[in-house]
């Protein structure tokens, strides 16, 4: 995919949050947690378990400190094992996580995803700002729809979300930055440290009623180049990287 090219002074750089804006994570990480739980020969619907897990993995991911030694998949790993306990399962955490991190590749994106990426590259680079680990992130539907130069990664950065710093190394990494996001922790961290944000409005997620309203809200990612021209309108910072 053709990227757009940054203006001189100042590089015009759109990111995305991997497992909520772009992927249908819950879809495709319950159907990997239900073959397991086939396997295993588990009646715990692999949708129970996906919520589960993943409630632990963001707690984990919240409390990771900024500039620790860990990773996506050791905070992941320990997620499982607090998941198995509370369900009352004898799973196997660490061949169970490599079962479920061979499934990415198969996670499918929202629909509105392919046009709506197309859609914002053609103005602006287009990457991706995630918890993930390098490894990991490659593998991904999502991958090939970005520029890697933008792929922000915990790994990368040091950081996770919801916590300010990986969002200000974001900006750091990359001047102009403007953030495509779903989650409700996610729009918060964001626009709490500053980061012009378009909230994608996706099945499963709301907006944290004690953080910031996101200024532009949209449904359907292939509204995008309007958006963004829309919070540049509103006198944020996006104007330098967006002229519509």
């Amino acid at each position: 995919m053709q990227q757009g090219t940054a203006g001189r002074d100042s590089p015009r750089v759109v990111t995305f949050d991997l497992f909520s804006a772009l992927t249908d994570s819950r879809r495709g990480a319950a159907a990997a947690f239900g073959e397991i739980a086939a396997e295993r020969g588990w009646s715990v619907p692999g949708e129970e378990l996906y919520d589960v897990w993943d409630r632990h993995n963001k707690e984990q991911q919240r409390r990771a400190v900024a500039g620790a030694r860990t990773s996506f998949r050791e905070l992941s790993l320990a997620a499982l094992r607090l998941a198995y306990e509370q369900l009352g399962l004898r799973g196997r955490p660490e061949a169970d996580l490599d079962l479920l991190w061979r499934s990415v590749a198969r996670w499918p994106l929202w629909a509105d995803v392919a046009e709506g990426v197309a859609a914002v590259a053609a103005h602006a680079s287009v990457g991706i700002l995630s918890n993930v680990d390098d490894e990991l992130v490659v593998t991904t539907r999502a991958y090939p729809l970005v520029d890697p130069r933008w792929v922000l990664t915990s790994q990368r950065l040091g950081a996770f979300k919801p916590g300010p710093a990986i969002y200000l190394r974001a900006a750091r990494a990359a001047p102009g930055l403007v953030h495509v996001a779903a989650s409700a922790r996610d729009v918060r961290g964001a626009l709490e440290a500053g980061i012009p944000t378009v909230r994608l409005v996706r099945p499963g997620h709301r907006v944290d009623p004690g953080g910031p309203a996101p200024t532009v809200e949209i449904s359907d990612a292939r509204d995008l180049p309007g958006a963004l021209a829309q919070l540049g309108r509103a006198g944020q910072d996006s104007t330098r990287i967006w002229n519509g």
